[in-house]
Parts: structure tokens; C-alpha cells; sequence
């Protein structure tokens, strides 16, 4: 990168999906605002696409102070590489010094591919930001979710990093809040394209796998003991208007698909209440959920470790325990009207 200009700012590349911003994305928008303040900086959004202006003022609404819109057909649909041509223009021209990716499929491929053109760091998977000197200090789970590292990129710029979707609050929307969206001219053709799409087939994710977006989990560990158990974890989070996770181990035995895992090898999430039934409290679990904003612990042992991060414990038999709470659940469900 060309040292004339001194890189300074923080920029945020901005995923949509099926008309919306990506609330990974809005998430980091929301933590890009903590950071720029810091910094005393601008926060901008990179945002890429075919007629998504409309992307840019909700991102502006978010925190962003600036869009940089770059439209072309070619980008239409998702495409490393010519998503990665454009995002090292635009990083080359503005010189950011911070820029932050959610940890998606595409967020990472898509980081992982341009932060090599500007020759500079990356650090994959972050679960919290802090400033030391200026400097942005990255961090994320080490060693198997046992210890943090704790990672900076003193050297050259822009300090590149990809955060986990849920580990960071939503920020609120404001319709009144104004920013800039600068239209970007960026020549792209046939030769920036190297691979075509011959067919999209949307996956259709039933309520019981779209843990990003489920205010209410119901989890099972390995003491719920067998498989069938879930049927009855099933009927408590239905009671409850939620859906159905578990941990790596229940993964592990098939006893329930990895779409629905949380834990450091599967999912974040951040609900409004997590049940935790049956499971011991492995730091790799607890570092897809510990952020929620109630959590519930089923367990027959008063020393395990999920106790410590509960909001409520109960110490018990979970046989017992679950059947008894859907059967008060429903007791107290307001009888539906006949139709």
C-alpha cells in the first residue's frame, strides 16, 4: 500500500441476504461506531451489489457515516473474485486503517482472498476489539476455546479482522440519522469473472435450524443420554416459541444435525433466553452462547460449570424437571380461541 496518504478511518464491508442487511454485518456496524469514537475517525461501509442503494441509507441509519456504493451487474450475485478486485480498490484508495468483515462463508473467503493483494495481517474469527496506542488489539479463541489470544498488526495497514456474527450487541436504527454515499466507478468485465453461475438454489432453513435469529434456545448437552430426549427438549422449546440447538458432543453422536450446533465450532448466538439441559458448561459451548441475555441451566451437577455463567440454576433430574416445565407452561398459556 502506497504511503503517501496516512491510513486512518474504519470501514465495515456490508453483507445483505433476501432483502436485508445481514445482522452480522449490522452488528459490526455497531462495533465500528465504538471504535471510530475511540479513534476520533470516520466509519465508512463498503457495501457491493446491482440496485442495492437503498442497503446504504439503512447502513447509514445503523452508525456509518459514509457509504462507498459500488453497483455493476457483475456483482449482482456474490463472487470472490471480483468482489476482492473491488474491495482492494476501494482499501487502496481510501486507506482505511481498520477494516472489519463478519465471519461468514463469504466474509471469509472474500478476507481472506484481498487482505494478500494489500499485503497485510488478518485475524480470523474475533470475539472482542480493543484500543492500545492507537493500535487495535483483535482477539479471539485460542487453544480450543481455552485461552484468548490477543493479536495486533503494528506494522501495516489496514489491521484486518473477521468477528464472529452475535458476539456484538445490534446497534439501535436511527430513520433520522444522515450520512454520505459516495457512488464508486469501478471497471469490472468478463475477465474479472472466473467462475459463472449456472443455477441458484436458495436453501430454505425451517424455524427449528435458524439459530441467528431465535429469541428463545432450548439446548441439549451429553446428559440428556440418549437421542429421543430432543422430543421432549422439542416440546419445551414449542411451549416456549423457540427453537432446538445442542452442543459439539450431541453433534458428534448424530443426535442432532450440525446446523443446529452452538459452540465455538458452530453457531453464536445471542437470544433473549437460553435452556441449557444437560450440559456441563465446556468453554467451547460457552463461547457461542455466554452472551445471551438469560440463561437457564438444567443439570444434575451442582458443580458444573454452566452454573457459573447462569442466570437461573436448577439442580436435578432433567426426566423430571422439563416434562414438568412444559406441563406449568401450558397450564399458564392463555387457552386459544376455537376457530
Amino acid at each position: 500500500m502506497s504511503r503517501a496518504k496516512k491510513p486512518k478511518g474504519v470501514m465495515v464491508f456490508i453483507e445483505f441476504r433476501r432483502d436485508h442487511i445481514r445482522r452480522g454485518s449490522i452488528q459490526l456496524i455497531g462495533e465500528g461506531r465504538r471504535i471510530a469514537d475511540i479513534l476520533g475517525v470516520k466509519l465508512s461501509g463498503a457495501l457491493l451489489g446491482h440496485g442495492v442503494r437503498k442497503y446504504a441509507k439503512e447502513a447509514i441509519q445503523y452508525g456509518l457515516d459514509k457509504v462507498h456504493l459500488v453497483e455493476h451487474p457483475i456483482l449482482a450475485t456474490y463472487a470472490a473474485n471480483p468482489y476482492s478486485k473491488v474491495m482492494v480498490e476501494l482499501v487502496e484508495k481510501y486507506k482505511p486503517e481498520i477494516m472489519l468483515l463478519a465471519a461468514t462463508k463469504n466474509g471469509r473467503e472474500l478476507g481472506g482472498r484481498f487482505y494478500v493483494h494489500l499485503q497485510t495481517g488478518l485475524a480470523a474469527d474475533c470475539t472482542a476489539f480493543r484500543i492500545k496506542r492507537k493500535n487495535l488489539v483483535m482477539i479471539r479463541p485460542a487453544f480450543g476455546g481455552k485461552s484468548l489470544a490477543h493479536i495486533m498488526c503494528k506494522k501495516t495497514r489496514p489491521q484486518m479482522a473477521t468477528a464472529r456474527p452475535n458476539v456484538f450487541p445490534e446497534p439501535e436504527r436511527d430513520p433520522k440519522r444522515k450520512g454520505r454515499i459516495i457512488k464508486e466507478n469501478i471497471k469490472l468485465g468478463p475477465e474479472d469473472v472466473d467462475a459463472k453461475m449456472v443455477q441458484f438454489i436458495a436453501h430454505m432453513e425451517d424455524e427449528a435450524t435458524r439459530l441467528a435469529d431465535a429469541d428463545v434456545i432450548v439446548a441439549g448437552g451429553h446428559g440428556i443420554r440418549k437421542a429421543d430426549t430432543f422430543g421432549t427438549l422439542q416440546e419445551l422449546a414449542d411451549a416456549l416459541g423457540g427453537t432446538v440447538a445442542g452442543s459439539r458432543k450431541v453433534v458428534d453422536l448424530r443426535w442432532l444435525s450440525k446446523d443446529r450446533q452452538v459452540g465455538q465450532t458452530g453457531k453464536t448466538v445471542r437470544p433473549n433466553v437460553y435452556v441449557a439441559i444437560g450440559i456441563s458448561g465446556a468453554v467451547q459451548h460457552l463461547a457461542g452462547m455466554q452472551e445471551s441475555e438469560k440463561i437457564i441451566a438444567i443439570n444434575n451437577d451442582p458443580e458444573a460449570e454452566v452454573f457459573k455463567i447462569a442466570d437461573f440454576g436448577i439442580v436435578g433430574d432433567l426426566f423430571e424437571i422439563v416434562p414438568e416445565m412444559i406441563r406449568q407452561i401450558r397450564e399458564r398459556r392463555p387457552a386459544k380461541n376455537p376457530t
